[in-house]
């Protein structure tokens, strides 16, 4: 009799062992709807005074007005359209987010400031037009609040949360080539699920459609609305799916209904703000990064020579709001302008989300 309950004891802790090495950090949950519809709403519990600590602005913001900068420096390609006094103030801020080490020589030559010699000093030009593109282009998706450098550096030359091309095995070998599967990574929450739904889903404009199912399943009598997806190509959009909730520190539900994962009239207005969070993403890695593959030296490059890219992790970084949904952009105008010259270079954001699953 004792041994039994010894044994039942045991088995009791063991279990409780394993489930405690699934929870990997501690969640919170809130009912959302009637008990049963499997609703339940669940964050990760995060530190939200460490979550929403951000470096202030390096001095008091100067007044508006001055000299532009476009005629007090000579090669301003971007920020030419602010003041000279602006213009100082946003370049010692992206230092402090990007090479705070290093300071300016980190992308400039201290000999000439407006040698573009430096390819860092390249690449923060491009990626200084693609943050007042976001700020003013996809703000259906980052709203008012915004993004700055910070967002995805945090103090550092180069985000922690990045991707670039898995390296492909032998095709004409079933030894050692895994396929993209069954390898753990944090990108696909430790799954068994394929590591390549970036590359298909989160590349460029062209991207695959992010799709699991259709409202047909017959593949003739409705051609037009067949179900064309086969099994082992949805892995990659489950793939899609765990690498958000664990961006987000969120679970299903956050975006889809329990009742019918599809359904858009069923689902939450996060799902909409998702739907043109993966078209920004695509925006960033297609138009403005990749258009930087000649420019990284090799050292910075993926094992397929493509620029390492972003993801929702690079933002959010385990929170549904990148930083605890401060808004750092609100001190730096300069990230986000305003006027024709700014209007025309940004192209418009997508429509409307469709009725229908994307």
């Amino acid at each position: 009799m004792k041994s039994t309950m010894l044994l039942r004891l045991g088995a009791v802790l063991a279990g409780a062992a394993l489930l405690g090495a699934c929870q990997l950090e501690t969640k919170s949950v809130a009912q959302n709807g009637y008990r049963g519809t499997g609703m339940d709403q669940i964050h990760l519990v995060s530190d939200k005074k460490k979550v929403g600590e951000v470096p202030p602005p390096p001095y008091d913001p100067p007044k508006p007005g001055g000299r532009p900068a476009k005629e007090a420096y000579q090669n301003v390609q971007v920020l030419g359209d602010i003041s000279e006094d602006e213009f100082s103030y946003t370049m010692a801020a992206i230092t402090q987010w990007i090479a705070p080490e290093q300071g300016c020589n980190y992308c400039h030559n201290p000999a000439n400031l407006a040698s573009d010699e430096l390819y860092t000093k390249k690449v923060a030009r491009r990626m200084l037009q693609m943050t007042r593109k976001i700020n003013t282009g996809w703000t259906q998706h980052v709203k008012q609040t915004g993004v700055t450098c910070y967002t995805c550096h945090r103090g550092q030359a180069v985000p922690t949360e990045n991707w670039a091309l898995p390296e492909k095995g032998n095709p004409d070998s079933i030894l050692g080539n895994k396929h993209g599967q069954n390898v753990p990574l944090v990108t696909t929450a430790y799954s068994s699920l394929p590591n390549t739904a970036f590359a298909k889903y989160l590349l460029d404009a062209n991207s695959s459609p992010i799709r699991v199912q259709s409202t047909y399943s017959h593949p003739s009598k409705y051609a037009a609305t067949a179900n064309k997806t086969t099994t082992m190509e949805t892995e990659g959009t489950y793939s899609l799916m765990m690498h958000t909730s664990t961006a987000l520190g969120v679970n299903c539900t956050f975006c889809h209904n329990a009742g019918s994962f599809q359904a858009w009239n069923m689902s939450t207005p996060k799902r909409v703000g998702a739907w043109y969070g993966y078209r920004m993403v695509r925006d960033i890695n297609g138009e403005y990064i990749g258009s930087l593959a000649s420019v990284f030296p090799k050292h910075r490059l993926g094992p397929m020579g493509d620029p390492l890219k972003v993801n929702c992790a690079t933002c959010h970084r385990g929170v549904n709001k990148p930083l605890g949904g401060v808004s750092m952009v609100k001190d730096y105008p300069a990230l986000r302008p305003t006027g024709p010259m700014v209007t025309a270079a940004a192209a418009p954001a997508p429509a409307a989300a469709p009725t229908k699953m994307p």
